[in-house]
């Protein structure tokens, strides 16, 4: 029934959202303690996606959303793939979640950056979301919608890690895109 299939996305939302938080807090905790074996490796970054697009493939498929991915074959990047991995991994449990019925994993170039957009059709962020890149990190837990602020925190550290030339990687949120929802938009150096 409806109702079922209801219970079962949330379920499975749920999960995911658990499990990324847990993985999260101890990455969080092994990179604040210097135990993390931070590895940026070039990529082709299409291939790349492509991979994470397939670990989310469940979710997607149970949720009967539409998805694509839009990048050039030839696009190649360095980054550490585990780390940037989880973080877009999070971003779309979300985005899936908070959509209406279409999301987008798209990366290109934008001046010295790769820039990596998970793009929804859903309601867009709360004004409060809509921080600089550098405050997202240190948003405050909300009890009542479980939300603890550590997906951001995390994909905040990641960002960082990732330093080429005087620049650092970093976040942000914003309402609009092509499908005019939520976006988290990742730049790496």
């Amino acid at each position: 029934s409806e109702a079922d299939i209801k219970l079962l996305e949330r379920t499975i939302y749920e999960v995911k959202r658990v499990n990324s938080n847990l993985i999260h807090l101890l990455a969080v905790y092994k990179l604040g303690n210097q135990l993390y074996p931070f590895d940026p490796q070039y990529h082709v970054v299409a291939d790349f996606l492509r991979e994470v697009a397939s670990q989310a493939q469940p979710l997607i498929a149970s949720s009967k959303v539409q998805f694509e991915v839009e990048c050039d074959e030839a696009l190649v990047w360095h980054f550490d793939d585990d780390l940037v991995s989880g973080m877009i991994n999070h971003a779309l449990n979300n985005a899936v979640h908070y959509t209406r019925e279409r999301v987008k994993l798209v990366a290109r170039v934008t001046g010295p950056y790769l820039e990596i957009r998970i793009e929804d059709d859903g309601r867009g962020y709360p004004p409060a979301m809509l921080l600089d890149g550098s405050e997202l990190g240190h948003k405050a837990v909300d009890f009542a919608s479980g939300s603890t602020g550590l997906g951001l925190y995390f994909a905040l550290q990641v960002a960082q890690l990732h330093r080429n030339r005087g620049q650092h990687g970093s976040i942000r949120l914003e309402n609009g895109g092509e499908y005019g929802g939520g976006c988290f938009v990742l730049l790496l150096p």
